[in-house]
């Protein structure tokens, strides 16, 4: 499971900058797209914080912080005795968006979004949606199926 794991979070992350170097290549000259009406435009936006802008100018913190994140990821899959799919496939989205994400902010300094949905007006990224459904799906795994909560559920219980 590690592997395709591996495999996952690769192709997450090429998906990811592929998207974004066709973004940069044609959308900042066109404003605006829409893609689908009344649920998603196309917007380039060079993003030097975090979620919704938060946080600008911190480069070099979020590069530490992400790395380390996806480090203790990837130890956990390979030395833990870990043998959930669901666990190493959330693994794998938040590894593989952590690190499109990572590129960009080492590279030039700011992620490139340009995802906008309707109802929810920050400008995402391919990268950002693989982060959080990875974080919901780990939260799932961890809530209902990780042994971690098992006991604790027990002694509720009794």
């Amino acid at each position: 499971m590690l592997a395709l794991s591996l495999i996952i979070a690769a192709l997450t992350a090429i998906i990811d900058q592929i998207i974004k170097y066709f973004v940069s290549a044609s959308l900042p000259d066109a404003g605006r797209v829409t893609a689908v009406p009344y649920l998603l435009d196309l917007v380039y936006v060079e993003n030097k914080g975090v979620a919704f802008g938060m946080f600008k100018d911190m480069r070099w913190f979020f590069v530490a912080v992400t790395s380390a994140l996806i480090l203790v990821l990837l130890y956990i899959m390979i030395f833990k005795k870990m043998n959930s799919k669901l666990f190493f496939i959330s693994s794998a989205l938040i590894i593989g968006g952590g690190i499109g994400n990572l590129i960009d902010r080492i590279r030039y300094g700011y992620v490139i979004d340009y995802l906008q949905l309707s109802f929810f007006s920050p400008v995402c990224n391919f990268a950002d949606y693989a982060i959080t459904v990875g974080t919901v799906l780990l939260l799932i795994y961890l809530l209902f199926f990780s042994d971690a909560f098992k006991e604790d559920r027990k002694n509720a219980d009794a």
